[in-house]
């Protein structure tokens, strides 16, 4: 099935980069992964899982030395695993 402007099949829309659109197709054959990370930030901008796990989870640092809230923190692990990027630890290849 060929790729078309049709991406209304998503549940949510992805953000524009540079004033361009962005769409998701799955017919590509054997090419790179890494738009699925795209994916997930869109479904979870959609979803506010990240945010909603961080609310939960108690973060007893000092306020006032804080640069990256507990959101933050998640997210970039969860898309780094996503993406499994070793450079940031990601994805489950080098763990038994």
């Amino acid at each position: 099935m060929p790729a078309t402007d049709d991406d209304t099949l998503l549940p949510f829309s992805l953000p524009s980069i540079c004033q361009k659109k962005v769409t998701a197709a799955f017919d590509g054959g054997l090419i790179s992964s890494d738009g699925g990370v795209l994916l997930l930030a869109g479904a979870d901008k959609r979803l506010g899982l990240i945010d909603t796990l961080a609310a939960i989870i108690p973060d007893h640092r000092d306020p006032a030395l804080i640069t990256h809230s507990m959101a933050d923190i998640l997210r970039a692990r969860v898309f780094a695993i996503a993406g499994a990027c070793p450079c940031e630890g990601g994805g489950l290849s080098g763990r038994r």
